[in-house]
């Protein structure tokens, strides 16, 4: 029996607790139309990652500087490689044109952003915009830099809290009504 209420009780607890996070829902390009933001109002959203990104760039020559990445070793080559998490936090830097975002992942410049636009294939969501995509991987511009992303890359969006979203965005009062005096 105290086994059963102890399950009964833990089982209620997660609940709360999992109610209490944010509920993350894509972000399409009917969401930005339908509330047609601005750019200032777009720095005040939180937006997320759905998916993994990997970057890498292959080190060429005796000179080089790694600034947010690190060191592999790929097939005898140096390699430097920037990883973004799922569920990593990120922020709107500006619009670079209609309908693309320059988010960043991380702090430490202006250059540090990847550009994420709308894409019909997949009902409108934001995903990872690449200057090339070929079979197998595709061309992002990081820290001024070239970088190849791997294909599933292709498949990270941007998610955000609708309930943070929508108390971003309201504005609204209440008339009191006017009397004749």
């Amino acid at each position: 029996m105290k086994a059963v209420k102890l399950s009964f009780l833990a089982g209620l607890f997660l609940l709360a607790f999992s109610a209490c996070g944010p509920t993350l829902s894509p972000f399409t390009e009917q969401l930005y139309h339908q509330n047609r933001w601005t750019e200032p109002e777009l720095k005040r959203i939180q937006f997320y990652l759905s998916e993994d990104i990997v970057m890498r760039r292959e080190l060429t020559g005796s000179k080089s500087e790694i600034v947010s990445g690190e060191i592999k070793m790929v097939d005898g080559r140096q390699v430097e490689e920037v990883v973004v998490r799922k569920g990593t936090p990120g922020v709107l830097l500006f619009l670079p044109e209609k309908d693309r975002f320059a988010i960043s992942f991380e702090a430490g410049g202006r250059e540090r952003f990847l550009i994420f636009g709308p894409n019909p294939k997949v009902d409108g969501r934001f995903v990872l915009l690449a200057s090339e995509w070929k079979r197998r991987s595709g061309m992002v511009t990081y820290e001024g830099k070239k970088w190849r992303v791997d294909n599933r890359s292709a498949y990270a969006s941007l998610l955000v809290d609708l309930k943070k979203v929508n108390r971003v965005s309201v504005d609204s009062r209440t008339a009191t009504g006017r009397r004749i005096d």
